[in-house]
């Protein structure tokens, strides 16, 4: 199967090298505006049959099958919008689009032309995220009631989006594959410390059916760099740090009961269970290999990647109702049915 790298920035060349080493696969070309950049593919992966500016020329060729888009955010609808003219299945970094209605309309048109529209929240494909699905899925935790998670670091600034489009993806990504409950209102507040600049600080909020309650701590101004996630449920709870080497998830068999004695109807008793802490053994496998295998057997066998448009769509249209929130300095916005 022959493929196309579109962006050769940061995250272009990881895209290249994984699907360089998947057995049958051929990396035809890599796209990018940047000829210092192209320069550079040559010397890293000899394997690249060929470079160009041009991305007409990469979505005229009939023998590249898919592409992979790794662009600024702004770029992602246009270019995925030609690619799926082009008839070629998308594979497009997170977010998907920058609007909601970009969104839906990809969406449609992958839909319409048979072709497989998939987004890049790699996360969901780590180990690490893999195992805590697993735990949810079987009843281990039991009914989620609280998803908290900390996502800081000192820059990478970003020119085109604020740092809830750059940082929240990955966390909203994570708690939507977790569970099936339908988010009904998103609440968001942040600043901007350096003018002319998106805001580099906020905390946003994302309210669910079932009394499930979110909360997001994304900043790019923090000293330290910190990729943490506590999930509670009334079972048990889990602590996933990324930054850690070994125990990237711990679980914890501790929680609450309340009781209402009869003679006591307006007093709750409330009780604390403490039990055993333990870290399961979890997948080493590369997240971005694993994802991109997912992509190329849903292109060979006509499957819904588990990161598919109508996946991608749901967390941009988060991100839009928490980028109204902000704008209206923190009112709650109730989403669409």
């Amino acid at each position: 199967m022959k493929i196309a790298v579109i962006g050769y920035g940061y995250w272009g060349p990881n895209l290249v090298r994984n699907f360089s080493w998947t057995p049958g696969v051929e990396v035809k070309y890599v796209c990018d505006l940047d000829p210092a950049r192209l320069a550079k593919v040559a010397g890293m992966f000899p394997n690249v049959e060929k470079t160009t500016t041009n991305l007409d020329e990469v979505l005229a060729d009939p023998e590249v099958v898919a592409v992979a888009i790794s662009t600024p955010v702004r770029s992602h609808y246009p270019i995925a919008k030609k690619a799926l003219e082009a008839g070629k299945h998308v594979l497009v970094e997170k977010p998907m689009t920058d609007q909601v209605a970009h969104g839906k309309e990809l969406c449609e048109l992958a839909l319409s032309k048979g072709l497989v529209l998939m987004t890049d929240h790699t996360f969901l494909y780590t180990g690490a995220v893999r195992k805590i699905k697993e735990l949810v899925d079987k009843g281990d935790l039991g009914e989620l009631q609280y998803f908290d998670s900390m996502r800081v670091n000192l820059g990478l600034f970003q020119s085109d989006v604020n740092v809830i489009w750059d940082l929240a993806p990955h966390d909203l990504s994570i708690l939507l594959y977790l569970t099936d409950k339908k988010p009904k209102a998103v609440s968001a507040q942040g600043m901007a410390h350096v003018k002319g600049q998106p805001e580099n600080i906020a905390y946003m909020n994302v309210f669910f059916e079932d009394n499930l309650i979110a909360h997001f701590n994304v900043n790019w101004l923090s000293p330290i760099k910190v990729r943490q996630i506590l999930i509670g449920g009334d079972k048990k709870m889990v602590l996933y740090n990324d930054m850690e080497m070994v125990e990237k998830v711990k679980v914890f068999d501790t929680g609450i009961f309340v009781e209402k004695p009869k003679e006591q109807v307006y007093q709750a008793l409330v009780s604390y269970r403490t039990g055993d802490v333990y870290s399961p053994k979890l997948d080493g496998t590369e997240a971005l290999k694993a994802e991109i295998r997912h992509f190329l057997d849903c292109i060979e066998k006509k499957q819904t990647p588990i990161t598919d448009g109508r996946f991608g769509l749901l967390v941009v249209q988060l991100l839009a109702a928490a980028q109204l929130s902000l704008e209206q300095g923190g009112t709650t916005i109730t989403l669409e049915g």
